[in-house]
């Protein structure tokens, strides 16, 4: 199997080196990732990313379990941003 799998890719380097390059690209590109010590963090941070942010609720006065300043509440929520000059 072995034998089969060194000639196949000696074959192919002589005929088409840049496809034998262009498949080892891919295949480091596909498993490279997941073992990168980087992967560790992106899992933590995309695991505390919220999918839904709260939206303010347009009020048309038929709606009467929404505040009606749902607004203000929800901007007072936001954190001000900090200078750090």
């Amino acid at each position: 199997m072995v034998a089969r799998l060194s000639a196949f890719l000696k074959n192919a380097w002589a005929k088409e080196p840049v496809l034998v390059v262009s498949f080892i690209i891919r295949s480091l590109a596909v498993i490279l990732p997941p073992l990168s010590p980087y992967t560790k963090y992106f899992i933590m941070i995309n695991e505390v990313t919220p999918y839904d942010y709260p939206m303010p609720i347009h009020n048309d006065g038929n709606m009467p379990d929404v505040p009606s300043n749902c607004v203000l509440a929800y901007r007072g929520k936001i954190p001000s941003p900090s200078r750090s000059e």
